[in-house]
Formats: structure tokens, sequence, C-alpha cells
């Protein structure tokens, strides 16, 4: 049975716990990498040296926001496995009046291809924005932190229990070398979200009974497979249609909103899960073996019940929220002014504070808390989170109730057999009833 590393003292890991490459980047930080202290002034100035793996529009995002959050800030190097990726996250960023001064990637700092991430580690960077498809995060988790470099990981952390726990050991030493990670579990740093989940916990609804986490949205991006693209170049390029690279949709999306109901919940976590789900609008090839849609009940030790359904498909209502019921009143939970609200024998309460960007929020988060020398580890919650996901995912996929304490310890690992440009993952599409549990 798997249980968290123990290389620290017990008081270390309970201290964590309470807070909130490419395939080679396993091989861990170079010697140079190594050597230096942990970074929170580089080059004896005021600079924060800052490294973009993974040049999506999230990462595009990440790499605006972490240069607005602190004045020292520069974004020195990027990495991706493609260079036009890389080209396009760079221009969309310099087109940024406001912090197109605090950009100097030149050529030699622009690193693309399967060990993208290790380069950009041995230019010596001080912050990393790990944004490339969750597959990889376990990996430059590790060789991030074992270089002392401090750490925005996107959502979520793993696609599968061996990378959750990876995942979890990278955090705890995280913590014991005062590394910070900050999640991009962002509904964590809205306010509104802050303060009705104090107000639950305090019990204003009194004792919770259930929760329900929707995710109803539409259809999202897909690339035409091009003439020149090998297997592996098409699941790349298209990664959040394949499991072994997103996790599927209830984990990669529907992960914002199970992380609030364990936020809610006070980080604890359930006990089983049953659930449903399938492929009935993306049916054709080019969906990969994700599904479009996921029904789980999550049902915790004290019987209390989370309620989580997410569909994605086209022409169908929209909703993304979190409801709670307690013995005393409910709560409605959703990111919109006016959205966040809880009906209680006290009476109504609506959320009438001041309205922050979230994404910018955890940047000015994680940036100051470098300068103060007062990490930030988000990676307990960021990693059970991912794994709650995951439970639901093995729930659906299989048909069967799965525990926790299975989900925590399958041996389940979808990492392929090589990462050469050239053949892929077999697409293989869960059957609930004929695929196993492993």
């Amino acid at each position: 049975m798997y249980q968290e590393p123990t290389n620290r003292s017990r008081d270390s890991r309970r201290n964590f716990l309470k807070q909130g490459a490419w395939a080679t980047a396993t091989v861990g930080a170079s010697v140079a990498s190594l050597a230096r202290a942990l970074p929170v002034h580089a080059a004896g100035d005021d600079t924060l040296r800052v490294g973009l793996v993974g040049c999506g529009g999230r990462g595009t995002g990440a790499a605006t926001q972490a240069l607005r959050a602190d004045s020292g800030a520069r974004l020195t190097a990027m990495a991706d496995l493609f260079p036009d990726r890389l080209d396009m996250s760079l221009a969309a960023i310099q087109k940024e009046s406001d912090i197109a001064a605090k950009i100097d990637v030149p050529a030699e700092r622009r690193f693309s291809g399967i060990d993208a991430f290790q380069r950009l580690l041995d230019s010596h960077v001080d912050v990393v924005l790990l944004a490339t498809p969750p597959h990889f995060r376990p990996a430059h988790l590790e060789a991030a932190v074992e270089a002392g470099v401090h750490i925005f990981a996107e959502k979520p952390v793993a696609v599968d229990a061996p990378g959750v726990r990876r995942a979890l050991a990278a955090c705890i030493k995280a913590a014991e070398k005062d590394v910070s990670v900050v999640s991009g579990l962002c509904l964590r740093y809205h306010l509104g979200f802050r303060e009705i989940v104090r107000r639950i916990q305090t019990g204003q609804i009194g004792q919770i009974t259930t929760l329900y986490a929707n995710d109803y949205r539409g259809t999202l991006w897909l690339k035409a497979r091009q003439p020149d693209w090998t297997d592996m170049h098409n699941q790349m390029r298209n990664w959040y249609y394949y499991t072994w690279l997103c996790g599927d949709f209830n984990v990669e999306q529907h992960v914002h909103f199970l992380d609030v109901c364990a936020w809610i919940m006070g980080d604890r976590y359930p006990a089983k899960a049953v659930g449903l789900g399938g492929r009935q609008q993306r049916t054709q090839p080019e969906y990969g073996n994700i599904y479009d849609h996921h029904s789980v009940v999550y049902e915790y030790a004290d019987g209390a019940r989370l309620v989580s359904n997410c569909r994605q498909m086209k022409g169908c209502q929209n909703d993304m929220s979190v409801q709670v019921a307690g013995t005393r009143g409910t709560a409605s939970i959703r990111e919109k002014r006016g959205g966040i609200t809880i009906q209680s024998d006290e009476g109504k309460w609506a959320y009438d504070g001041l309205d922050n960007d979230i994404y910018q929020t955890e940047h000015d988060e994680l940036f100051a808390a470098i300068r103060a020398r007062k990490p930030i580890n988000n990676g307990s919650y960021m990693a059970h989170s991912t794994l709650l996901a995951i439970l639901g995912r093995m729930a659906t996929y299989t048909g069967d109730e799965i525990t926790w304490e299975q989900a925590l310890n399958s041996q389940e690992d979808l990492t392929p057999p090589s990462y050469a440009w050239g053949p892929a993952p077999e697409v293989k599409i869960a059957i609930p009833g004929e695929t196993k549990f492993a």
C-alpha cells in the first residue's frame, strides 16, 4: 500500500499536509542547477527570472500574469515541444505593452523538443510556470524541486495514481526546501469563494449532507491532422482528447469544481465512488478516447455525498457551479457577480465584496511569498484533488465502485513506452463493465 514519503520528520510532513520532460526531466537538474542556492534575487539584483514551460493559451496567460505580479520579474526562457507554439506565445506576450520591456528571451533561451524542459532549467531560472499537458507534470515538478526553483503548476498535476504519488512526494520535498508551489486550481484564489467557504466551514449552513458539482459546457478546440504528422505528433497536438495526456475531461477541467467541494469539506476526501459516463456527441476518431460526459456519486465515511456531473456537448444548457446542502441551509457558488449566496435559518447572505482576477491573484501571492521568504505550498490539496478526479474517471470507465484507497494505490500507469515521434499509444475507449480496474 502506498504511503507518503517519510525521509524527514513526521512534523515536517504534518506541517506540509496542513498547507493548503518531458520524459528526460526525470533525470533531474544539472550539477550547475543543483549547486544554486534557493533563489530570491538573481544575479545580485532584484530580478526574478521566469521560465515558461508549455506555450499554449494557458501558459501564455500565466506568463503575462507572472510578469505583472512583480516589478522585478523577467521572462528569460521558454520551452515547448513545438517551436511554432513557442513563437506564437512569445509574439502574444510581446504585444502586451505594459510588460513588453520585461521580456528577455533570445533565441538561445527558446527551447523546443523532447528535452526542452531540462534545457530551460539549466538556463538558470528562479521561477517556472508549468503549463504543459498534465501527463508531464509529475516529472516537471520533481526536476524543478530538485533544482530549487519556485513553481506555478497548472491543474491537474497527474493523469494516473503513480503520477499523483510522484507529485505528492515532490511537493513534500519542496516544503522541506522552502520552495513555493502554487497551484492552478485558481478558484481557491477567488475572494468570494474564500468568503463563502469560510462561512460554510464555520457552520452557517450546519452539517454538510450533500454537495453538487456541475460542469456543463460546450465543446473545445480540435486541430486538424496535417499530412506530415505522425500518430504521436497528432496526439501531442490534440493532447486534450487522449486520456494518457490529459486524464479525461473529469480530470483536466472538472477538477476545478471537485476541488472546491474538497475545500468546503476541509480537504477531507470521500471513501468511495460509483458512476457512469460515455461518448454521445464526440464519437469520431479525431476525438481520441476521452468521454464527453461523466456522472459520479462520491460517498464520505460520515455518509455525506458529493454528486458530480460534467458534460462537454454543443447545443446544451451550460452550468458551472457548486451547490451545498446542510442541516441548517444551503449555499450556491458560481463564478459570477451575485452567484455566491447562502440561504440559512439566519436569513440570506450574498457576497458583495471585491471581484478579483483569480489568475492574477495566484501569481501575486506566489511572487509575494518568494519576496517575503515565506513559501506557499499548495501541493497537498492539488495532488489529492487530482486523485479525486481520477477516482471519478476510474469509476466511470470501469462501472465499478472504487474506494479512495484503491485509487491511491492503483498501479495503472498511463506512461507510453517512448516519446519518439512515430507510433503513439493505442487508442482504446473504455467500456464500463469490460474495462478493468488496475
